[in-house]
Parts: structure tokens; C-alpha cells; sequence
């Protein structure tokens, strides 16, 4: 069952997938009802999910599971990992890269590998009031609050000079 996110407990879990490509706007229409119809139909042992997922910034795409009614459990994270999967090949993008870092840099999204970080630290071109992504957040409350930070207040803290 899919309710607006604001109605999900706020202890509600999270899953952030990136792409390594932005969506289009025309895949956007199109991937939104795909994610709407995998929701509803989003079971765990037999009960239905309270949920709500969508793609934020035209590249991470969040579901979130109100576990205060039916928890996630293992097989229904690998139906959501399938799912996830087949959106990929269908729109060409890749989630699963988990070396991608993203930034936001005068207000567009930015993606580096993980190996360039200590470069671009370097060079300037990010420093610790530079915006970040933390896709591993946990729940609808970091999410919220802390989805998106300055480097300084994130894990990525340690690689400042």
C-alpha cells in the first residue's frame, strides 16, 4: 500500500539507489507508475507493505517501509532489489555502483568515483560546505534531515586536509 511520505512513521526504513545516469523527464513519467505499481503489490510473508518510494533529483531513487504495521523482510529486499534491478536494464542505468559519490555543485548534481575524492578535495573543485548525497541514511527522519549534508558533517569528513 503506497501513502505520501509525509504520512509514513518517521522511523520508517529507507533504501537509496543512485543511477550513474540521470533520468530523463520522459523516463521519469515512465518509471514513476512502474515504482507506484511495485509498491502496491509490495508484500512481506504474505502483508501488504505500507510504502512510498520515488526518484529525487532526477537520479535516486527512495523506497521507504513503514515497519510500525509489516516489517521488511529478506525475501521482500530481494523482490525490491529485483525490482530495482529490472529498472536498470530498462532505463540503462546502473544503482549498484556503490563507489559513486554525489555532491550537489551550484545547484546541479554532481557524480565522482570514490577514488577521485581525494582530487577533488585537492584541487577545490569540493570542500567540507560542499553538499553531499549520504545514501546511507537509514530512515525517513535522516532522510529528511540529513540526506543531504556538507562533507564536513559527513563519513567523507575523514578525507579533508
Amino acid at each position: 500500500m503506497i501513502k505520501d511520505l509525509i504520512a509514513l512513521d518517521n522511523s520508517s526504513r529507507v533504501w537509496i539507489y543512485a543511477s550513474d545516469k540521470e533520468f530523463s523527464y520522459d523516463e521519469l513519467d515512465s518509471a514513476r507508475p512502474e515504482i507506484h505499481d511495485f509498491l502496491e503489490k509490495w508484500t512481506s510473508h504474505n502483508r501488504n507493505l505500507i510504502s512510498y518510494g520515488n526518484i529525487f533529483h532526477k537520479r535516486f531513487l527512495a523506497l521507504f517501509v513503514d515497519e510500525s504495521i509489516a516489517g521488511a523482510s529478506g525475501c521482500s529486499i530481494d523482490k525490491s532489489v529485483h525490482f530495482i534491478e529490472y529498472l536498470g536494464s530498462r532505463y540503462s542505468k546502473d544503482f549498484f555502483n556503490r563507489m559513486n559519490l554525489f555532491f550537489m555543485v551550484d545547484d546541479e548534481v554532481i557524480q565522482s568515483h570514490m577514488n577521485d575524492l581525494p582530487e577533488m578535495i585537492s584541487t577545490g573543485k569540493i570542500d567540507g560546505d560542499t553538499l553531499f548525497f549520504d545514501n546511507l541514511v537509514k530512515d525517513k527522519s535522516q532522510f529528511l534531515k540529513s540526506w543531504i549534508k556538507p562533507v564536513k558533517e559527513s563519513w567523507l569528513k575523514r578525507f579533508l586536509i
